[in-house]
């Protein structure tokens, strides 16, 4: 079991804002850390964009889930897993850690600051004790409406896109992708390799988020909402 990201963003009228940011990279190749974070970040920040207010859902890709949690202020967070990983747990660390970033940091700062600016230092604390989940889930007590919460559960990424959307196009215009993940993208895109273009990316440090490639139109999320 283990968990790669854990991010909290704000959930803008047309954009997320990332807050901050801890990542656990040390089971990838040290060559390949620099592009599976920014992907990890770009895919977290589309995640909370396509997340209704005061709703959990689950993004199921390969054998990876990515876990979202937005609130009713707007501000969401995402924790990135394998599979393995009990959903549960996962959701009760975006809840602790959001009530926390919620008292320490004023709501004022949560639309324009960034992780240079804004002052919260658990974030990698968080994600370091909750990989064990059985010492993490000890530690904290699970409210007890969150076992009664409705979790959406989307089989793949595919159904985040709205309809006629390209992922070239948000790749393109991402912030959080620097010039060489962009142009890495692109170069195995016009190489005709498709669908797998930015699979490769990931797969060589066992990270394959970044497969969303595949998601070239949008289709309605076929999984009904599951409970925990």
């Amino acid at each position: 079991m283990k968990l790669y990201s854990l991010s909290i963003l704000y959930k803008g009228a047309t954009k997320s804002n990332l807050l901050k940011a801890a990542t656990d990279l040390s089971s990838f190749s040290f060559f390949q850390r620099s592009s599976i974070q920014e992907f990890m970040t770009f895919t977290s920040a589309l995640i909370v964009e396509r997340t209704s207010q005061g709703s959990r859902a689950s993004v199921k890709e390969q054998e990876y889930l990515c876990h979202v949690y937005v609130r009713n202020d707007s501000l969401g967070a995402v924790v990135i897993a394998d599979t393995e990983y009990p959903q549960r747990v996962a959701f009760t660390l975006l809840d602790k850690v959001l009530d926390e970033f919620s008292r320490q940091v004023d709501s004022i700062d949560w639309p324009s600051g960034n992780p240079e600016t804004i002052n919260y230092k658990t974030l990698d604390i968080h994600l370091s004790k909750y990989q064990n989940p059985r010492e993490a889930d000890a530690m904290t007590k699970v409210q007890a409406e969150l076992d009664e919460t409705k979790i959406i559960l989307h089989n793949t990424m595919e159904s985040l896109l709205e309809r006629g959307e390209k992922l070239d196009d948000l790749v393109a215009k991402s912030e959080h992708l620097g010039n060489q993940s962009k142009a890495f993208y692109k170069t195995k895109a016009q190489q005709g390799e498709g669908q797998s273009a930015p699979e490769e990316l990931c797969v060589k440090a066992g990270f394959r988020v970044a497969s969303v490639q595949r998601l070239l139109s949008a289709s309605e999320c076929s999984s009904a909402a599951e409970s925990l």
